[in-house]
């Protein structure tokens, strides 16, 4: 039963996007721009470095496009739950979604998966097919590929969610988590390897910044989807991405606990 009520809110959560139809072409569009923006960037850059980041160009090419595709599936610049959560914290209609007969975590998790499977479909295929069209991109040739891929980009989801839950749960204290999402939003871009792929970060920050959860966004998905990781190295990827989303998901839920023994309606 309790699977089904889940089931029901990310279908929800899917449908609930679907319906920002005009909002979903300028995102293909703007995702599409800045995907052409970065692509010759990255064109400029490997012609004088052919192997930078051990990528060719064709891999590199394929890395920012995947980029673009899974900017909104990922929320690696927000864009989720967290604004509405962060305002039901704020306004006291938290106790409200406390009394559902539903864990809290769970039912916005269930959510933000709707939400990524639609910008994943909605926001990611078209810009990575033009992509492809415009540019000789590295595309797998096994289906194997990319079913090991679409389930790192689920594991990453499942990251976002729990980074993003967390810093959400910090306005039980500040009453305006805003400032602290932003901060989170700026980390996600750069340590996800948004703007460049993490293999090109120098000594120790680039371990640190591989070592992160926010890697598990882009960097590892698109590793997964350039046949970077196989065999036992794919196994050791995905344990990395389940060991970070578990850890933020417990952390979550020990936060969560801790803050629904103070709830606070402001003003009253």
């Amino acid at each position: 039963m309790a699977v089904r009520l889940y089931a029901v809110v990310a279908a929800g959560g899917f449908r609930r996007y679907a319906t920002y139809r005009v909002a979903t072409a300028a995102g293909v569009f703007t995702n599409t721009v800045f995907g052409f923006i970065l692509a010759y960037t990255y064109i400029a850059l490997w012609d004088e470095r052919p192997q930078l980041g051990g990528y060719d160009q064709s891999e590199a090419l394929t890395y920012v496009w995947l980029g673009q595709a899974l900017l909104m599936a990922c929320a690696m610049m927000g864009g989720g739950f967290e604004d509405e959560l962060i305002e039901r914290i704020r306004t006291g209609d938290i106790a409200i979604d406390l009394y559902r007969p539903a864990d809290l975590q769970l039912w916005w998790l269930a959510g933000d998966l709707g939400r990524a499977a639609f910008h994943l479909l909605g926001r990611g295929i078209v810009p990575m097919v033009l992509g492809a069209l415009a540019f000789d991109l590295a595309l797998p040739a096994s289906p194997w590929i990319w079913a090991a891929f679409l389930l790192s980009v689920a594991l990453g989801v499942v990251v976002s969610f729990a980074v993003r839950f967390l810093v959400s749960l910090s306005a039980f204290w500040l009453m305006d988590g805003a400032g602290v999402m932003q901060m989170c939003w700026l980390a996600g871009l750069f340590f996800s390897g948004m703007l460049l792929p993490l293999s090109l970060f120098p000594g120790l920050l680039g371990e640190v910044a591989r070592a992160l959860p926010w890697s598990s966004l882009l960097q590892v998905p698109a590793d997964v989807f350039l046949g970077k990781h196989t065999g036992w190295g794919l196994l050791q990827v995905y344990a990395f991405q389940g060991g970070w989303a578990l850890a933020l998901l417990a952390a979550g839920r020990m936060l969560q606990s801790v803050a629904t023994r103070r709830v606070v309606v402001q003003g009253g």
